[in-house]
């Protein structure tokens, strides 16, 4: 894994010097052998690993991508719980990626269990979720709280528990800029 992320370090200098080289490098990362090491955890008490759609949602989006689900799991809405899951999966998992627990009600900590996690938040993540989830649902987009951030070099992203929300998450917002997220965070 460390190789990997290196790799994404080594960008800094010479090989960014003309924009287009660069950025050509990146969309084009997804097409190499190269594959980053995800786990998706579905935040739920009411869930199950039979009915659990948006973590199928996440590992099918993912996949589709040439990436490889390592863990899939499903964890309860308990703030507790959510911390000790996710920082047992940073360093061992290129990104964690979760659904569900990012709204208003009570037992929606998600965001308050990765924070305390996070070296770096990336609020961005969160507002172009909100602007591209805007076209599906309208002004409810603001209900949400998705949010990313990384922590000792893995990515951390925190999306609704909605298969509709997870897969525009996944494949519009995350998967377009990993390879960036997680070569800048391993410099």
């Amino acid at each position: 894994m460390s190789d990997h992320g290196d790799g994404g370090g080594g960008h800094e200098g010479h090989d960014h010097d003309g924009h287009k080289s660069g950025d050509h490098d990146h969309q084009h990362h997804h097409d190499s052998d190269e594959t980053w090491t995800f786990a998706v955890l579905t935040i739920s008490t009411s869930r199950s690993a039979s009915d659990d759609r948006s973590g199928e949602v996440a590992r099918e989006a993912i996949e589709t991508a040439g990436h490889e689900v390592a863990v899939q799991e499903i964890v309860a809405d308990d703030q507790e719980a959510i911390t000790e899951a996710v920082d047992d999966l940073v360093g061992t998992v290129d990104v964690v990626v979760t659904s569900g627990g990012t709204g208003l009600t009570p037992d929606d900590v998600t965001v308050e269990a990765l924070r305390p996690l996070l070296d770096k938040e990336l609020p961005g993540v969160g507002e172009y979720f909100r602007r591209l989830s805007h076209e599906q649902v309208g002004t409810m987009a603001m209900l949400s709280r998705a949010t990313a951030g990384v922590a000792d070099g893995t990515a951390i992203y925190a999306f609704p528990g909605n298969p509709d929300a997870v897969e525009l998450g996944v494949e519009e917002v995350l998967l377009p800029e990993i390879d960036h997220v997680l070569g800048l965070a391993r410099r």
